[in-house]
């Protein structure tokens, strides 16, 4: 392996990012009933496999003689590459595109031991078996070819993960938008309920709990500010002064966030659409109900069409 040139590198690479997208394309449009485009780029390929393939190659150079070791490389170095490359995926675009946290011996839901286990032995049929034949095909294309098809590759690539990485980014954006947009319903919400205790005394009113879906909340809203404009309508005195200003100031804010929900909610880029009906596993820590209302909406607009 020490051999290969920097295109013959770079050309397994991109073998393996479309062998690894056909693989996980596969096995999830399988088990989701219908076709998915998997993965983070919107081409047929998936670096995760391309960097786990060349880096099972790379940890393996010195074992070639002993499978134990190249075993054990595997499950370091596969295991590294996924803790690494999930920590710095959720840390950038808040969302985590894969999740172990169901699995036993997880560290954060980034690795688990069944996961390290799998590596291994994949580093061991990959250096094994498949790269072997791989190698054969590509050492039997002539050079000016491969140099040829990896240049196209590459402009391909670099474009096709731009366009994700933008994608994800404004996803990202989109995601604490409506976050801070629930959060402000929230506040509304609760200097809402003492402005009407404190004018009505009515202290029964229910507590908005945190894991209440935005939907409700707006429901709630709604309903809250439509008994105010009927109770000033029915009885004009109760709301006077300052109250009436800033329950009226309250209904404004209201409105204002409940357009930015609206704006923020309409997912119209192919690649933020995309990006979400490929990975209908993806977590986020911090912004899951807004992540969850997005593929809602994803999915109903795939059904209608």
């Amino acid at each position: 392996m020490l051999h290969y040139t920097a295109v013959q590198w770079l050309f397994f690479f991109y073998f393996y990012c479309f062998f690894g997208w056909i693989f996980e394309s596969t096995f999830v449009s399988v088990k989701s009933r219908h076709f998915v485009n998997r993965g983070f780029m919107r081409g047929p390929f998936l670096p995760i496999y391309g960097s786990g393939a060349i880096m099972m190659l790379v940890v393996s150079m010195p074992f070639q003689d002993n499978i134990f070791l190249t075993y054990i490389a595997g499950c370091i170095g596969a295991t590294a590459l996924e803790l690494v490359t999930g920590v710095v995926m959720e840390a950038l675009f808040k969302v985590r595109y894969w999740d172990y946290s169901n699995q036993k011996f997880n560290y954060k839901g980034h690795i688990c031991l069944s996961s390290t286990v799998a590596w291994g032995f994949l580093t061991i049929l990959m250096t094994e078996f498949l790269h072997k034949g791989v190698e054969k095909v590509v050492f039997a294309i002539p050079g000016n070819i491969v140099t040829v098809l990896t240049i196209v590759l590459s402009v391909y690539i670099v474009v096709d993960f731009t366009l994700s990485f933008k994608a994800a980014m404004d996803l990202r954006d989109i995601l604490i938008g409506l976050e801070k947009a629930r959060e402000e319903m929230e506040r509304i919400q609760k200097r809402l309920d003492v402005l009407i205790a404190v004018a009505s005394d009515e202290r029964e009113l229910r507590k908005q709990e945190r894991e209440s879906r935005t939907e409700e909340l707006m429901d709630s809203l709604e309903e809250k500010f439509n008994r105010i404009k009927e109770r000033l309508i029915t009885e004009p005195g109760e709301f006077v002064g300052d109250v009436r200003d800033e329950l009226m100031e309250l209904r404004s804010k209201y409105l204002v966030e409940k357009e930015h929900r609206l704006q923020f909610g309409r997912i119209k880029d192919f690649y933020q659409r995309n990006l979400i009906k490929g990975n209908p596993g993806m977590r986020s820590k911090h912004f899951n109900d807004a992540l969850e209302e997005l593929k809602k909406a994803v999915n109903e607009r795939r059904k209608d069409s």
